[in-house]
């Protein structure tokens, strides 16, 4: 399962072994002075927009890099999972979005990272 923390002045989004398989994904290191937003979707599987390219989009999992115009998506989401969207500002990806099941603490702690 997918895992987000804060490391000094980088946000780190860590996967599992299996996830980075079937999603083509490594894990994400990015600054925190990138993090534009952070918030809370009820449903991460629903929050995604877009088509995949590459990943795994299944009825119970979305793992992998989303596409639309204006937005690129990094996601680790499972069905009826609540979520943490995070927005980057130059970055190679626009979008996080990682499923928790304590998706509002995590918010919360990235939010006092990046005091916003």
């Amino acid at each position: 399962m997918a895992a987000v923390s804060i490391d000094r002045t980088d946000l780190v989004v860590t996967l599992a072994r299996n996830e980075k398989f079937w999603g083509l994904l490594r894990d994400l290191r990015v600054p925190i002075t990138s993090i534009s937003a952070v918030a809370v979707a009820p449903d991460g599987h629903r929050a995604v927009r877009g088509l995949r390219a590459p990943g795994l989009g299944g009825p119970q999992r979305l793992i992998g890099t989303w596409r639309a115009r204006g937005d690129k998506q990094y996601v680790c989401v499972r069905r009826n999972q609540p979520a943490v969207r995070i927005t980057l500002d130059g970055e190679r990806y626009r979008t996080v979005l990682i499923g928790s099941d304590d998706a509002s603490r995590v918010a919360a702690d990235v939010r006092s990272a990046a005091r916003l």
